[in-house]
């Protein structure tokens, strides 16, 4: 069953370099199912829908480990099996000195017309993924980053972002 996220809810969460969850915010907890402790030092994938496809994770880990900022749709679990659908969009924090500090994201609601179209991509995805592998379902994620004419991870943000409208 879906869990709503509200236009009025903004989920907040930092984590390491390894992606393990450093802080989140009351509604992350109160909409993830979770205690806080449940969280804290678990990696982010603890939240990992099997709904989502790995070549998603991987565009967006590669684009984070560049300190490129993404914005991306991701279906996440809840403790009691219940799921919900955010628009993320992470950055990389740095020091004053140009140190790794953490990630942070911060998660809103999505549209239907988002939901319609990035359930159809990531289904796609997800079909290809497992019966073919990963490698296929990259190659069928580059095709689609082709097909609307995405050259780079800021225009990839920006057609994520329009997508919500």
């Amino acid at each position: 069953m879906e869990t709503v996220v509200t236009n009025i809810d903004l989920i907040v969460s930092k984590s390491d370099a390894q992606g393990n969850i450093t802080y989140v915010n009351p509604i992350f907890i109160k909409i993830s199912g979770y205690t806080h402790g449940e969280l804290l030092g678990k990696p982010h994938s603890i939240l990992r829908h099997s709904g989502m496809p790995k070549v998603i994770f991987k565009y967006l880990w590669e684009n984070l480990k560049n300190a490129d900022d993404v914005v991306a749709y991701v279906k996440n679990l809840c403790k009691n099996g219940d799921y919900y659908w955010v628009l993320a969009t992470v950055k990389t924090a740095k020091n004053p000195d140009g140190t790794f500090r953490n990630h942070m994201s911060t998660r809103r609601c999505i549209t239907d017309n988002a939901k319609e179209v990035i359930s159809k991509l990531y289904d796609d995805l997800l079909h290809v993924e497992i019966s073919e592998g990963v490698e296929k379902s990259q190659e069928i994620f580059e095709s689609f980053l082709i097909q609307k004419n995405i050259k780079s991870v800021e225009e990839f943000n920006i057609f994520m972002q329009n997508l919500n409208k």
